[in-house]
């Protein structure tokens, strides 16, 4: 655990994390199997002794999200709804990209900032935003509300754990993380509550007008 500990402080401290920072940042904006939010967490925790910065962190966090949300952008822009039909019926990205679909005909471009917090979903939302032809510009705005938003969101959750734990920055990793996994719980709980009862809705709503379809049919008896 020791050399454990070594090799992370070595890393984290080391002035080519920030590269590493933006690399993965940007990487995670159409490879969402990367980590960046963790990374983002540690510099935070560390930053708490002083290295790296904080402010560091967030900007090239936020920076590179930026980045990596307009490159998945270009990607769906430049398929023109390839993407879309090569979508496997039943697969989980086919689920995401049916999400990011409903929710930019509800709420428009402050989607993407919501996406940046649910799993997955950032990645099927820049992509749907680029492939539908979303305007670039609006893009542009939205994008950088989300990429600032999350970094500051993922840098303070670290420092926090980093201020609690200062001697033992595992531990304040391991509750930064927890707290980041908390409100992805939560977010994903209000959401699958919300499908509920919007499922629970359109059930009574057909029961509704089969009884009127009934009523109607025996008084034209």
């Amino acid at each position: 655990m020791d050399e454990v500990m070594g090799l992370l402080d070595t890393a984290v401290t080391s002035p080519w994390f920030y590269l590493a920072l933006f690399v993965v940042a940007a990487l995670d904006g159409f490879f969402p199997v990367v980590p960046s939010e963790s990374m983002v967490i540690t510099g935070g925790v560390y930053a708490a002794s002083g290295q790296p910065e904080l402010w560091l962190v967030v900007v090239l966090a936020a920076v590179g999200a930026f980045t990596g949300d307009h490159v998945s952008y270009l990607i769906g822009r430049g398929s023109r709804g390839r993407v879309a039909r090569g979508l496997r019926p039943g697969s989980r990205r086919a689920a995401a990209f049916a999400w990011a679909e409903r929710q930019m005909a509800e709420r428009g471009g402050l989607i993407l900032v919501v996406a940046r917090y649910v799993p997955g979903g950032r990645t099927a939302v820049t992509l749907t935003m680029g492939a539908v032809g979303f305007r670039p510009r609006s893009f542009s705005i939205f994008a950088a509300v989300a990429a600032v938003s999350w970094a500051v969101y993922g840098g303070l959750l670290g420092y926090v754990g980093g201020v609690a734990f200062e001697d033992d920055p595992l531990k304040g990793v391991a509750v930064g993380i927890g707290l980041a996994l908390s409100v992805t719980a939560v977010v994903e709980g209000a959401r699958f509550l919300r499908r509920r009862r919007g499922a629970g809705a359109a059930r009574e709503g057909a029961e509704a007008g089969k009884v009127t379809d009934r009523v109607g049919a025996l008084s034209e008896r």
